[in-house]
């Protein structure tokens, strides 16, 4: 149990990175950030969680601020697997969990 909440946790880590980078990038790179192969990357990567991120949001959520929502759902997963790994490690030792 304790593996797959830490591959549900390493897993977001990645994909708040990915999002966290490309918002980054984008700011760096202004209007010409489209054409920018690293912010493109970028995209490829975070393209699924945009597209669950509009599967679970209501209509009248405008898509420029779908990756904030899928951001702030991925906040979320994240915050539920640290306490779940929390939990587990403190009923089976702290000592297993390293």
């Amino acid at each position: 149990m304790l593996l797959a909440v830490e591959i549900v946790k390493t897993l977001a880590e990645i994909a708040l990175m990915a999002l966290a980078g490309q918002w980054v990038l984008g700011l760096l790179a202004g209007a010409k950030r489209e054409g920018n192969l690293v912010y493109q990357l970028f995209g490829v990567l975070t393209r699924p969680l945009v597209t669950g991120a509009r599967l679970i949001s209501p209509k009248v959520v405008l898509d420029r601020h779908l990756p904030l929502v899928a951001f702030l759902v991925l906040v979320f997963v994240w915050l539920a697997a640290t306490i779940a790994k929390i939990d587990i490690c403190v009923r089976i030792g702290v000592h297993l969990c390293k």
